[in-house]
């Protein structure tokens, strides 16, 4: 037996002395026994050990400073309470070692009873829980430190459990709500969301919790001030092997700022639309600019009279558009507007289709059929490429527009009609009449109010208006979204010559809305080619224009300033009458000077 090993009384011993004692020193704990006053009786050898010092020395324990001095009143408190009570007791202490430096132990104190329930000493274990200490400040460390990185976060940062328990919320959040962490863990889910987001946050949060996806939304978060400002939401989930999250990570970040500049971005968008159609003033003809602004304050006066209309100008100016503006403001505007284009029915079929046909009165008329001008009782038609009718359907045209009367095709009654008639061409009239193509008493017939529309080369202004017109329009059907037009796209479309007018922009703003892929608006420059060749254009194939000059006036100076007809310049110069009247007007060639002048008596 060691001599500073106190001999415990009989009944401590289950067997052989030396075989306790061996029992109690193998165990990896510092063992010992108090009395009900709570003196130590007991030690092991672990004990001994640690405290370099005998028993005899160590049954004052409590009041060395083998108890860490921060400690003491603490450990004291509760070994009293427990002496007192009777009832087990555990807690943790730092102990000095015999070398001076402290380690933490875990305490675990039980009592001995008799039979009668007495109390008659109590048995204590001492773990030590060092490295274990050492682990949670080095975990607390990290915590601190990861605490500290998240309030400097310029984020809404929180943590939620696997059912949306509020866990943690970073010092950012707690300031913009105005609370504190202990409050907010109390407050329900949702309570500082906008009252219209709540279902949909809801509704995604429900989602995720079955899918165990990362999501995001945008939602408006109430300040302490009571004010909403708009947030990104991102949740995160944090999994183990794969299994329910156990964590929700969740930042916030301020996108109020953004959400303010798309407002007014779409504000802004909806001010243009409202000014497109305050500027457009007729459906879909967009822009302000003074030539096109001229035009339709003479359509505002005339739209309201029964006049007959003629509306000439290049090819894709917005002639038909004109004419449907017109009669919509006009007292016919509830019955029919009937468009009718001259160049697209073949010549033996067009005064069956203006006029209409008895029942056999040509091959295929297997039924009476009304005409066009019958369909339009009461209304207006509008004839678009007017000058391509034949002489035979001029005279016809000229009847009705005198007489308000018409035959079918083939029959012999007189139909009464009340139309009023809108024509349209990209001819000059009055070198048609000269050349005998186009019946000078229609042309005063249909020329009793001109229009003269504008080639978009007359009114660049309009364009950048009409690009975004476009650009919204055909968007919108290809599900797009365009948040600038590129800059030198636009001062590409504002240098372009437009030969074909509105109806090309309007094309190539809808094929490049189609193939672009970003969110700016861009054209590809080869289409836009002002060196392109015009397909058929024969001897105007030139690229300069002063050459292309030449070689018209050449033709018309042989033609006797005739533009149509078989020895009209076009004729000659194997292009089309309408490419040809285009292309004079473009170089603003002057035909009256080529045609010959009358011989004086």
């Amino acid at each position: 037996m060691r001599q500073d090993l106190a001999a415990p009384s009989a009944d401590l011993l289950p067997h052989s002395e030396e075989s306790f004692r061996l029992l109690l020193d193998g165990i990896a704990a510092q063992v010992s026994t108090m009395t009900v006053t709570g003196e130590l009786e007991f030690v092991n050898q672990q004990v001994l050990d640690y405290f370099g010092q005998p028993l005899e020395k160590l049954k004052g324990w409590r009041h060395t400073d083998a108890i860490h001095p921060d400690d003491r009143p603490r450990v004291a408190a509760a070994l009293a309470d427990c002496l007192k009570s009777g009832n087990p007791y555990e807690h943790e202490k730092r102990l000095r070692r015999f070398d001076g430096v402290y380690h933490w132990f875990r305490a675990h104190g039980r009592p001995a009873r008799d039979a009668q329930g007495r109390i008659v000493r109590w048995y204590v274990v001492l773990t030590d829980i060092e490295e274990r200490k050492k682990a949670e400040d080095k975990l607390e460390e990290q915590r601190q430190e990861l605490r500290q990185m998240l309030d400097l976060a310029p984020q809404m940062m929180a943590v939620f459990g696997p059912r949306r328990e509020r866990l943690y919320a970073n010092s950012v959040a707690l300031a913009y709500i105005g609370t504190t962490l202990e409050e907010w863990q109390q407050q329900r889910d949702g309570s500082e969301l906008h009252p219209d987001d709540v279902e949909r946050l809801k509704a995604a949060s429900e989602r995720a919790l079955s899918t165990r996806a990362a999501y995001e939304m945008e939602v408006r978060i109430r300040k302490s001030d009571g004010t909403y400002r708009w947030f990104l939401a991102r949740y995160n989930p944090m999994s183990v092997d794969h299994g329910q999250p156990s964590r929700w990570y969740v930042a916030c970040t301020d996108i109020e700022d953004r959400k303010r500049a798309e407002e007014r971005l779409q504000q802004e968008n909806v001010a243009l639309r409202e000014e497109i159609d305050k500027t457009s003033m007729f459906e879909e003809i967009v822009g302000a600019s003074p030539a096109l602004t001229a035009v339709l304050s003479l359509v505002g006066k005339v739209a309201t009279s029964d006049l007959t209309v003629l509306i000439t100008g290049e090819t894709g100016t917005g002639k038909e558009l004109v004419a449907r503006a017109i009669h919509r403001r006009s007292g016919r505007s509830s019955k029919a507007f009937v468009a009718v284009n001259c160049a697209a029915i073949p010549r033996e079929l067009i005064a069956s289709e203006l006029f209409g046909h008895e029942k056999g009165a040509f091959t295929g008329a297997l039924q009476r059929r009304l005409g066009r001008f019958e369909l339009a009782n009461g209304g207006t038609i509008f004839l678009d490429e007017v000058a391509e009718l034949s002489p035979d359907t001029q005279a016809a045209l000229l009847r009705v527009l005198q007489e308000r009367e018409l035959e079918h095709v083939g029959g012999t009654e007189t139909i009464h009609v009340d139309v009023r008639v809108i024509a349209a061409t990209n001819r000059d009239l009055i070198d048609a009449v000269a050349s005998g193509t186009f019946r000078q008493d229609l042309f005063y017939r249909l020329n009793v109010f001109p229009l003269e529309m504008p080639s978009l080369r007359d009114r660049k202004q309009d364009i950048p208006v009409l690009v975004e017109y476009f650009i919204h329009r055909y968007a919108r059907k290809a599900h797009k979204t365009f948040r600038s037009v590129n800059k030198k796209t636009l001062d590409r479309l504002l240098s372009y010559p437009w030969p074909g007018n509105v109806r090309e922009l309007q094309n190539v703003v809808e094929r490049s809305v189609i193939v672009c892929d970003t969110d700016e608006f861009t054209v590809d420059e080869s289409w836009l080619s002002t060196e392109r060749k015009v397909e058929g254009a024969g001897a105007l194939s030139g690229k300069l224009s002063s050459y292309e000059k030449a070689v018209i006036e050449d033709a018309l100076r042989a033609s006797g300033g005739q533009v149509f007809g078989p020895a009209g310049a076009a004729a000659r110069l194997r292009v089309p009458r309408s490419t040809l009247e285009s292309r004079i007007r473009a170089l603003r060639i002057n035909k009256s000077r080529f045609r010959p002048r009358p011989i004086k008596g």
